[in-house]
């Protein structure tokens, strides 16, 4: 049963803890919910509805809330199942990806190992297509079902149709207006202990490596295809290099080499522990991190000539 809620913090369902209220919020764990709620969101806020503004919500760790709130429905997905069809595992966009990562330790399900440590969502993950350590989600997806909130159409789209590319899908360009449901994945069978082993390993570098003692919304810029630098600068930075899954150069080095390590504005700081994390050291504000971003590309177009590219989501 869903609840159309008002004056909600955003804050609170933030990993940066920073952000306002949302006019109204929404709640969804079911399909039927969706389609429900946003006909009842309609019919409650009439004047609003006329430009239809919303924001669909998953873990909360790849977004800025602006400061003064979101005057529109915010709805949180949390779809929150997980089942096999036949040889096909089927899993709610709301689903924690820990969860489902614990969920094929359980049943032996091999291909997600990479993940193990990813914060947020499924539904959050396949919208940006998520990846570390020469994994991305879209590589054993065959499946993603959606509804359109402006029409309220079901959709079901092939892996080839989600458009999946770096750090991106059809679903963060053409089809933002869409939230994502439930999403199938071709899983093979593996060893139990081997899965549990691989995705414990990740975990341990993501705790070592990143600055989880702060709030953050993890990596805020993505990383740099090799292509965007020079002949020189490749030759120059080509100990860096990476697969991811492509060759790049690390953001975290760049602005490690750029001197912006430790950067501050108000209290949103740019981690020395991994310089690709905006850190929240208690009472920052969207402005503050949006000042700091706006910072690092300066310094980094300067010294680099390139242009970062934020993988952060900016909800106004």
């Amino acid at each position: 049963m869903f609840v159309i809620q008002q004056n909600i913090s955003l804050k609170d369902y933030s990993n940066f803890k920073i952000g306002g209220k949302a006019r109204y919020f929404l709640e969804v764990k079911s399909v039927n919910d969706i389609l429900e709620g946003v006909r009842k969101w309609r019919e409650t806020d009439i004047e609003s509805n006329f430009q239809r503004k919303y924001f669909v919500l998953g873990g909360g760790t790849n977004v800025l809330f602006n400061d003064a709130g979101f005057d529109g429905l915010v709805i949180k997905n949390s779809i929150d199942e997980i089942r096999m069809e036949e040889d096909l595992l089927v899993v709610g966009a709301g689903v924690l990806m820990s969860k489902l990562l614990d969920y094929c330790v359980e049943n032996s399900l091999s291909g997600l190992e990479w993940a193990g440590g990813l914060p947020g969502t499924v539904g959050g993950a396949v919208r940006g297509n998520a990846g570390a350590y020469r994994g991305e989600t879209k590589d054993k997806i065959v499946e993603v079902d959606s509804v359109n909130l402006d029409t309220l159409e079901q959709k079901t789209r092939t892996y080839d149709q989600c458009q999946f590319d770096y750090r991106t899908s059809i679903f963060k360009t053409t089809a933002a207006n869409e939230v994502i449901t439930y999403i199938k994945f071709k899983l093979t069978k593996g060893k139990k202990e081997e899965i549990e082993s691989l995705i414990e390993d990740k975990k341990t570098k993501r705790k070592l490596r990143h600055p989880l003692e702060y709030p953050n919304v993890g990596s805020i810029f993505k990383n740099v295809p090799i292509g965007k630098f020079t002949k020189e600068q490749i030759k120059q930075l080509s100990q860096y290099v990476k697969d991811d899954p492509f060759a790049v150069i690390p953001t975290a080095k760049i602005n490690f080499l750029a001197g912006l390590s430790g950067k501050r504005v108000g209290d949103a700081k740019l981690s020395e522990k991994h310089t690709n994390f905006i850190v929240n050291l208690g009472n920052a504000k969207a402005e503050d991190v949006k000042k700091l971003i706006e910072i690092i590309i300066k310094v980094v177009r300067e010294k680099f000539g390139i242009e970062l590219e934020p993988e952060v989501m900016f909800v106004d």
